[in-house]
């Protein structure tokens, strides 16, 4: 038989990988729900006409599609051939596949809320975490199953919406300790006046797709692209001088507005730009303007959200979202405003492994075990932990009977603080708070356990 494996970029996720990784979730929902969001699930399932053309052409191959049922029925084998043909040629067949895992989070949503649209409290906000699935290059930090934990806004288009956002970001960076995050920001309506200065708004997915990837092919590469797309070498040299600017987040937004000029986009982008800045002020945040953050997926219009690790942990980034005014417009319901952002748990999780961030107390599972010391020991163990139990405490009992060196050794794996060893002839217990080795001796009676500071 052959040795059992996963799927690349799959992975099982242990007791103590999942302890962690919730209280990740627990942390970020908190701060969802002091913001007013509340809690949405959609299916793994997507019919496949949900999701292409919605992510871009990167985008798009990266969607795991799911073969159709009954595909060795004697009656669908010449269908399914004839539809494997043209999947092979680049062109999707319903006779072969109409159905995909989800890529993200937010199209799922859009297309929830295009189908409950007349039924929904707007300003509607709503916070979903669950797994995603893409048909990516495996890698460290980037994974094809993985969660995601996003926060949207759809109904209204303000831009408190956003700062709201912004300030989620850092409370919740500032609760799992990871201080020095970078919270980056830049408006799409500025990519959009850039690709009209630089061959026109047909132009603005060239641009973005190649803008997106400055920080892993750098500029020149990025610039090879660009002439690919048919760009002029005078419109490259514009896009060079606008992923130039430098300084902090006012000098750049002085700068851009003598590249850009006074075009109607680049000029809202720069309001959007200010009003955040502006209402973000004086709260401490690691928020700065950047103007080759690009997000190259089509649905954003506005606003657009990058969070990063820590610079010396090679991750990358940790989080990302932004506006989409029309997203519910590709469902056939339009003029529904939307805002959003999304947690790379994950990659969260990876950072804070690397920087020693998880809390001791997430991997006490047990609070309190008591030892098997003999039959009569056990009858009353079991009566305490049923009484501890119903005041919250965990609590469990080694049922085999094995040496005490053994359930002490259990004890330590499962970072379990109390161990207690009743002595039914004495009517006595004792507990060891093995963390620190003291010892205290109670009188064997639920009431004294009770009492107990467990």
């Amino acid at each position: 038989m052959a040795k059992p494996t996963l799927p690349q970029g799959t992975r099982d996720f242990s007791p103590e990988t999942v302890r962690k990784r919730n209280y990740i979730l627990a942390t970020i929902k908190n701060v969802f729900e002091l913001y007013g969001f509340q809690p949405l699930e959609t299916p793994a399932l997507e019919n496949l006409e949900t999701l292409m053309g919605k992510y871009g052409e990167e985008g798009d191959k990266l969607i795991f599609r799911v073969l159709n049922n009954g595909l060795n029925d004697p009656k669908n084998l010449d269908k399914s051939r004839s539809a494997f043909e043209n999947i092979l040629e680049g062109k999707n067949d319903v006779n072969l596949t109409s159905r995909a895992l989800r890529y993200d989070l937010t199209i799922p949503f859009a297309r929830y809320v295009a189908m409950n649209h007349s039924q929904l409290n707007y300003p509607f906000k709503r916070y979903q975490v669950q797994p995603v699935w893409r048909a990516d290059r495996p890698q460290k930090g980037r994974y094809r199953e993985f969660y995601q934990c996003d926060a949207d806004v759809v109904g209204s288009k303000s831009l408190m919406n956003e700062v709201d956002l912004a300030m989620i970001y850092d409370e919740v960076f500032r609760k799992l300790r990871i201080d020095r995050y970078e919270l980056r920001i830049n408006s799409r309506k500025l990519l959009a006046s850039l690709a009209e200065k630089c061959g026109g708004s047909e132009k603005l997915t060239d641009i973005t797709i190649a803008i997106d990837k400055l920080d892993k092919i750098g500029l020149e590469k990025v610039k090879n692209e660009l002439r690919e797309k048919s760009i002029t070498d005078a419109d490259i040299n514009i896009i060079e001088k606008y992923l130039s600017i430098s300084g902090d987040s006012i000098q750049k937004i002085d700068q851009v507005k003598t590249i850009l000029g006074n075009s109607p986009d680049a000029q809202e982008g720069i309001h959007e730009l200010e009003f955040i800045l502006n209402n973000t002020k004086n709260k401490n945040l690691n928020l700065a303007v950047d103007f080759t953050l690009a997000r190259g997926l089509n649905y954003y219009t506005g606003i657009i959200f990058e969070a990063k690790a820590p610079s010396d942990i090679q991750i990358g980034s940790i989080g990302g979202g932004g506006r989409y005014d029309d997203l519910t417009g590709l469902f056939g319901v339009s003029n529904i405003a939307g805002v959003g952002i999304s947690f790379g748990v994950d990659r969260i999780y990876d950072v804070m492994e690397e920087m020693n961030l998880f809390p001791e107390e997430v991997m006490v599972t047990t609070r309190v075990m008591f030892l098997n010391s003999g039959e009569k020991e056990s009858e009353e163990a079991y009566e305490i932990m049923q009484a501890l139990r119903k005041r919250n405490i965990s609590c469990e009992m080694y049922y085999e009977n094995s040496k005490v060196d053994k359930q002490f050794k259990y004890a330590e794996n499962k970072n379990i603080p109390f161990v207690v060893t009743l002595n039914a002839t004495e009517k006595t217990a004792r507990v060891k708070d093995i963390r620190s080795g003291k010892l205290e001796i109670l009188p064997l009676d639920v009431k004294s356990f009770l009492s107990f500071n467990f």
